[in-house]
């Protein structure tokens, strides 16, 4: 196992910059992922990583040295793919051992780690199965095992889960997390679904445009979002944003464009006068009485849950409930907002008051 830097990092394509100076600190054991929007530079970053990418400026650090020009099977790594990338022609048991026979190494050598790591995902009983034999959800367990077999120093995952549906995806989370905590191998996974990030990583990196906007636990990311596009990217439904200023005879109260009075957690006298923006969690209100009215727009009942798009302060929004509320559209519904989970943003620079 082994530490991962990286050191002002930078990539351009011609005179297209796609990173733009990252600096990112992995510790020897962790399990950080990278999320963002497509084209945020995740994947080149991760590429970069495995060799597969040069890169412009900047130090890749994996342990103590710098692999900026150090060949790819030099690096230790192991990389599963989104498209699995199995051989059609090998048996899984050959697919996984596949780095040991490149090497030379002995029968036994091969069964001593094919084997146990077989046992781990499952796959004991498919070990003389051919790729096309095997579901999704399978293949995926034998690029795993693959990985696996090298024990390599970092484990690198390439949106792994994108060809799943929806239930598999959900199942291999479980066991993709259930690896990590079992081989403890650093581990560097980049996908596109923050639902995946928030639920398997230590670590969280929000990319945007090559850069990095925030890093930090998933509920730290949650909780305290450092800007608006880390708080819109991060929770599923994601936040609520209504435009407005804060009450200039009252810094407790904010005044959504409608003339809505919204409660604060705090006051802020330095925003008084300035545009701002109010972050709300739909998960943040609940039906009250004495609450602010919202017109009902969709109901959209979940079983667990009812989620309700509405329109409050004029503006469209979205309520999670975890009551089961029979509204329909037209209806009005009262609000009461947890204000310990409400945020001030300053609309010119996005940042979080």
């Amino acid at each position: 196992m082994a530490s991962v830097e990286f050191v002002n990092v930078k990539k351009s394509f011609g005179a297209q910059p796609i990173i733009r100076g990252v600096d990112v600190q992995i510790d020897d054991g962790e399990f950080v992922i990278l999320v963002g929007p497509s084209g945020c530079g995740k994947s080149t970053l991760l590429r970069m990583l495995a060799g597969l990418e040069n890169i412009t400026a900047g130090e890749i650090r994996i342990g103590d040295k710098v692999v900026n020009r150090v060949p790819p099977k030099e690096r230790d790594i192991a990389m599963v793919f989104q498209n699995y990338a199995l051989y059609p022609h090998m048996t899984v048991a050959a697919n996984m051992a596949f780095s040991l026979t490149l090497k030379g190494a002995s029968k036994a050598t091969i069964d001593e780690r094919v084997r146990p790591a077989a046992e781990i995902l499952g796959l004991t009983h498919l070990l003389e199965r051919y790729p096309r034999q095997l579901s999704g959800g399978q293949r995926q367990r034998v690029a795993m095992g693959r990985a696996i077999v090298r024990d390599p120093q970092v484990f690198l995952f390439d949106e792994p889960l994108s060809n799943l549906d929806a239930k598999l995806r959900v199942a291999m989370r479980a066991e993709i997390k259930e690896l990590h905590q079992r081989l403890k191998t650093t581990t560097v996974y980049v996908t596109h679904d923050q639902i995946e990030a928030m639920t398997m990583a230590d670590k969280i990196v929000v990319m945007q445009d090559g850069r990095v906007e925030q890093i930090g636990a998933p509920l730290d990311l949650y909780d305290r979002p450092v800007n608006l596009f880390v708080a819109g990217f991060i929770g599923s439904p994601s936040m609520n944003m209504i435009k407005g200023r804060l009450d200039p005879n009252d810094a407790g109260r904010f005044l959504a464009t409608d003339g809505t009075v919204l409660p604060v957690h705090r006051e802020i006298e330095a925003a008084k006068g300035q545009d701002l923006v109010y972050g709300l969690r739909p998960e943040a209100m609940r039906l009250d009485p004495a609450g602010i009215p919202a017109t009902v727009l969709v109901t959209e009942p979940t079983g667990s849950e009812t989620q309700i798009i509405a329109r409050l302060a004029g503006t469209e929004v979205t309520c999670v409930f975890r009551e089961r509320v029979a509204a329909k559209p037209g209806e009005t519904l009262n609000i009461g907002i947890d204000t310990t989970s409400t945020h001030i943003f300053n609309a010119a620079t996005g940042l979080r008051l």
